[in-house]
């Protein structure tokens, strides 16, 4: 039998429970689909994401280099977010899974209605 051990050594559970989020991937999507962007860029491109929500998903893409962050020393200060190499190399991934969410999203709705 296959075993999955607990987080901290399993990079499947520790991978997913990154990108699997309500929010990771949608921002890697939006930053694929629109370049480099600023905070408040990316959250008008999401609408429905909380501000404190975003620094925390913008966080957390950085800290595990799916995202770069750059500062400007501008008054005000400017921050650019942009994906990484690393962030690039997963979108044919995540293209994946979003094509086969479009192609089963009616039958799965459907099932979820008759239970």
């Amino acid at each position: 039998m296959k075993k999955f051990p607990p987080t901290g050594s399993c990079p499947v559970r520790d991978v997913l429970s990154r990108i699997g989020d309500k929010w990771s991937m949608l921002v890697l999507l939006t930053l694929h689909a629109n370049g480099t962007m600023r905070f408040n860029e990316i959250h008008r491109s999401l609408e429905d994401i909380s501000h404190r929500m975003l620094t925390v998903t913008l966080r957390m893409l950085e800290a595990d280099g799916l995202i770069a962050r750059e500062v400007f020393a501008e008054v005000p200060p400017r921050v650019e977010y942009s994906l990484t190499e690393r962030g690039s190399s997963l979108l044919p991934h995540i293209f994946g899974l979003v094509e086969w969410a479009q192609a089963n999203k009616a039958s799965i709705f459907e099932e979820r209605a008759r239970h």
